[in-house]
């Protein structure tokens, strides 16, 4: 079963075309990883293929109720401000919201999973914090526990390893890594292009107006493209511990 389908999206925003005929297909145990420079619409094409913002062309999350969208896609957007001073228990618990009766009472398979994704982003020492009371890493770790919570088929998020120190981010992203290995289909957009020549099995580069390449981290971070996407000169080896990626200098 396909986790996320895309043909032909395109997104305009104020008269200005941000990309056009992007076709994808992110597939169940991949964790693909959405690079480009700045403005290249990364944002834009995740907020498209969730139906968030207006576009051409078709995603087979956009054509879903909010409700079986909600049971499909754990959604995290790059914004992570937290007002409610409620505890980060609570707030990863909201992630089961799409999944509870309307009474909202939480049944104990459900508890488990909001108890596994606390311990998985290493929370368990800020439970019955205020939510609102943590620092900017601290809520960036509960508010990916929420989406790892809501336990669905896919999971795609904007940025989530920005603000987290090394440890964290290493962290997340081997997260991310195991959701895919048990099924998930996980999508995330990134800027640091070690971790994702570490981690992801896939990467989608968007440049130019589209996807400028798609497939393995070693074919897609190659010099050349690095150099047309990013200006950038880059070093890439593979070690004993695995894929090193390093870039260099600006090339123009």
């Amino acid at each position: 079963m396909t986790g996320l389908d895309l043909r032909n999206l395109g997104v305009t925003l104020r008269q200005r075309q941000v990309f056009r005929d992007v076709s994808v297909t992110i597939s169940e145990g991949e964790m693909v990883g959405l690079i480009g420079p700045n403005g290249a619409g990364k944002t834009s094409l995740m907020r498209a293929a969730l139906g968030l913002v207006t576009h051409s062309g078709h995603s087979s999350l956009a054509q879903l109720t909010a409700r079986e969208r909600a049971r499909t896609v754990a959604w995290m957007p790059q914004s992570r401000e937290i007002a409610w001073p409620i505890t980060v228990e609570r707030l990863v618990a909201l992630g089961r919201l799409p999944h509870l009766s309307p009474s909202g009472f939480i049944p104990e398979k459900d508890q488990v999973l909001i108890d596994q994704a606390i311990d998985r982003l290493d929370l368990g020492p800020l439970r019955q914090r205020a939510a609102s009371r943590l620092s900017g890493g601290e809520q960036a770790r509960a508010l990916i526990a929420r989406a790892v919570a809501q336990n669905t088929p896919v999971l795609m998020a904007d940025e989530p390893i920005a603000g987290l120190d090394p440890a964290h981010q290493i962290s997340t992203m081997r997260i991310f890594r195991d959701l895919a290995n048990e099924g998930r289909a996980v999508l995330v957009s990134i800027h640091d292009l070690g971790l994702a020549a570490r981690h992801c099995t896939r990467l989608i580069l968007l440049a130019e107006g589209g996807v400028l390449a798609d497939g393995p981290p070693a074919q897609v971070l190659s010099p050349e493209l690095m150099a047309r996407a990013f200006g950038i000169s880059v070093w890439h080896e593979n070690m004993a511990l695995g894929p090193v990626f390093q870039p260099l200098e600006v090339v123009r």
